[in-house]
């Protein structure tokens, strides 16, 4: 018996994109799998653990976890990375002589390691409504808004001649930076025509502070300012509600969806058919780097659905799903990073045994519902 059907010995397909990523954290994959001394482990108990290691980094360790998050991104067949950037400055948070250090390790390490990269430059101003700043949150946080966006536009000056790395915007989310501030980022965002992202809906609290602030939810919040348009990515998204999604869509946003990170953070389960139905564009990110695979974060768009809803085949709006969640995991992120037009290639060996019993036609079926980094050796 022909284990494996008569085929063109490879499939090519547009290479992976993780639209959201923080590469340094990368150094915290096994250390917070245990319980803590807190009575119950959350978000926000695993973002202490987060701070600790802020605290210590230094700008070669920086560009030495990157450059091993993001070799291990391209051996799982990554090409394009969003790099959610917000570790700017010295222990204390006294800037570096330069400024854009860190920012500048990172994308080396991106380009050394075969990817181009968005280095989404984040503004961080504040802990939270009427919170000071936690050990490690100073690293975050610029002497003003104007230094930030200035920050911004060295990166774009210092960048301008290399195709492989785009800069964006990233105000960190409604928490982290202030109501009266979003104007003037939004402002420049916009003059820039540059990609914006943004944590929006993640965690309950998040909202219910933003209410206590502002007397609107997140999204709400961000929609009156002006943030929505066709280059504002929502990262996570994963608390929004069904007329948020539908404004969304209407501006032919993202909603970048980090699947592996979320079930480790336990975040819950976004309404993924509102955001489909309304058609808002979707793409992922590997975050925290817990788990590196984007088939798993791939996959984890429809299979959290079923488990939400209960049901198999979460409707798609082309009619084959495993179609659209890799467009989802590669040319849709290359394109809320800015990144337009043909972009990286894989190709698939189909000979191997893992297309053994696989139809002339399903093998992208397979691939998208039963691959995995293990496949490796069967990607270029």
């Amino acid at each position: 018996m022909n284990l494996v059907p008569s085929r063109p010995p490879v499939l090519t397909l547009p290479a992976f994109t993780t639209a959201h990523s923080h590469a340094f954290q990368r150094a915290l994959r096994g250390k917070t799998q245990r319980p803590g001394p807190a009575t119950q482990d959350d978000f926000w108990t695993w973002r202490e653990a987060m701070y600790r290691l802020v605290d210590g980094l230094t700008p070669e360790s920086v560009e030495a976890i990157a450059r091993a998050a993001f070799e291990e991104l391209y051996r799982c067949g990554v090409r394009t990375v969003g790099e959610f950037h917000y570790v700017h400055h010295a222990p204390g948070g006294a800037p570096y002589e330069d400024p854009n250090e860190l920012a500048h390790r990172v994308v080396r390490a991106a380009l050394e390691s075969g990817l181009r990269i968005t280095l989404l430059r984040s503004i961080y101003e504040r802990a939270g409504f009427g919170r000071s700043l936690a050990r490690g949150q100073d690293r975050f946080v610029d002497r003003s808004l104007d230094a930030s966006l200035r920050a911004v536009e060295a990166l774009q000056k210092a960048y301008a001649n290399e195709p492989r790395v785009r800069i964006g915007l990233a105000p960190h989310s409604t928490r982290a930076v202030n109501p009266s501030s979003w104007k003037e980022i939004l402002g420049f965002a916009g003059a820039h025509a540059m990609p914006l992202h943004a944590h929006v809906a993640e965690q309950p609290r998040e909202i219910d502070e933003c209410l206590a602030e502002t007397g609107k939810r997140p999204l709400e919040f961000l929609a009156d300012e002006g943030a929505i348009s066709s280059r504002f990515v929502v990262v996570h998204g994963t608390h929004l509600l069904e007329h948020e999604a539908a404004m969304l869509g209407q501006a032919r946003s993202f909603v970048c969806m980090c699947p592996t990170t979320e079930r480790d953070l336990g975040d819950g389960l976004p309404n993924l058919g509102a955001l489909r139905s309304s058609g808002v564009r979707l793409c992922t990110g590997i975050d925290s780097h817990v788990v590196c695979d984007p088939f798993e974060d791939m996959r984890g768009l429809e299979v959290h659905e079923r488990l939400r809803t209960r049901k198999r085949v979460a409707a798609a709006r082309a009619g084959h799903p495993a179609a659209e969640l890799w467009a989802s995991a590669s040319t849709e992120g290359a394109e809320a990073c800015g990144f337009h037009g043909e972009g990286p290639a894989l190709t698939v060996r189909t000979d191997d045994p893992f297309f053994a019993f696989v139809d002339d036609g399903d093998e992208l079926d397979a691939l998208v519902f039963s691959g995995s980094r293990a496949l490796d050796g069967l990607l270029t």
